[in-house]
């Protein structure tokens, strides 16, 4: 049975990280910890477990096999570092880490530690996204051209564990990027792995639009990106993300091949739909992608387990995700710069 920690239980941890966890035969949640003790205790008189006065006392235990790293964006790399040092496999969440150089430094903790590091880019376990994956494998509109991609919505505040301007997701120290970081990342990990192809090159404009503090002021951190990515096999296309969707949500992706048109999540009543220029047309029901106000099993946690328990690979490793990653940073690049930003693949 694997022993699981909770590190940060915050609303993705209680809402995704612990459920996931529970509905598994082959997990027992058995410690939780965070900067509020109080709610890691309540976590534990819940479901089961202990909850522990800090990190380093959660990694201590040797009981514990494994950790979910659901804290802030700027804490990522130095406690899923220092969990694969004391001997734990580390599920961390989005995004990997603040800087590249961070990114790598995981990675290579992994390898050194000889333990498992999965990243929650949970979208490449979508089904459309599967199945998407494949009809452009096979061809279905032919070569690939274009593209956009989109994910946006109001804002994390509404779903934060402490909602309203107060939230960390707008502190620059703790979270360092926003919407970018938030769903942009979503976005350029799928797209590369829709088309099979990392992105070479960007041109970004990344900028605060509307989101104010409790004092009124911008926030310190994105709430709008918007980005033109070129492919490695010359497709070129858009990727946007935005906190600033008050409508309602949007995370769709239309392709656009020498055959026609793929879009995903696009239309009411088909995850799919292919349009051909002959006049063809194919459906698809999948599934329905989540939201946040419907969170459905993401798969990435049965997925962690079973790399854990079966000595796997696991099917998003921390190295796979380094290509999104240098896209993201050479966006924020770009940027700040005003020019297009050619990526260097390590």
């Amino acid at each position: 049975m694997m022993q699981v920690g909770i590190i940060g239980c915050g609303r993705i941890s209680q809402e995704r990280h612990i459920p996931e966890y529970l509905a598994n035969p082959d997990v027992t949640l058995a410690g939780y910890t965070d900067f509020n003790m109080a709610r890691a205790q309540g976590l534990a008189e819940k479901f089961g477990g202990k909850a522990y006065e800090s990190v380093e006392a959660l990694l201590a235990d040797p009981a514990i096999d494994a950790v979910s790293v659901c804290t802030a964006n700027n804490t990522h790399a130095q406690i899923t570092i220092q969990a694969l040092a004391a001997g734990k496999h580390v599920l961390c969440e989005k995004p990997m880490a603040i800087t590249l150089e961070e990114c790598e430094a995981m990675v290579a903790a992994a390898k050194s530690s000889g333990k498992k590091l999965m990243i929650d880019q949970n979208q490449r376990f979508a089904g459309a996204h599967q199945k998407a994956r494949q009809l452009l494998k096979q061809g279905a509109i032919g070569r690939v051209l274009t593209f956009r991609t989109t994910f946006g919505h109001g804002g994390p505040e509404t779903w934060s564990i402490d909602p309203g301007v107060n939230s960390w997701f707008f502190d620059r120290k703790k979270a360092a990027m926003g919407a970018m970081a938030d769903l942009g990342i979503h976005k350029t990990d799928l797209i590369q792995f829709l088309l099979g192809q990392r992105v070479v090159a960007t041109t970004a404009h990344i900028c605060t639009l509307d989101k104010r503090d409790a004092t009124g002021q911008l926030i310190g951190v994105d709430d709008n990106a918007i980005c033109i990515y070129e492919m490695e096999q010359g497709a070129v296309g858009t990727m946007t993300a935005s906190w600033t969707y008050y409508a309602g949500e949007d995370n769709s992706t239309v392709i656009y091949g020498t055959k026609g048109e793929m879009r995903i999540y696009d239309e009411p009543g088909y995850s799919i739909t292919v349009s051909l220029k002959n006049g063809e047309k194919a459906l698809y029901q999948v599934d329905q992608i989540q939201t946040n106000e419907h969170q459905t099993k993401s798969g990435i946690i049965d997925a962690f387990v079973q790399a854990v328990t079966q000595n796997e690979e696991p099917k998003i490793t921390g190295e796979s995700v380094l290509s999104a990653m240098r896209a993201v940073f050479a966006s924020i690049e770009s940027s700040e710069m005003g020019r297009r930003v050619e990526i260097q693949q390590g």
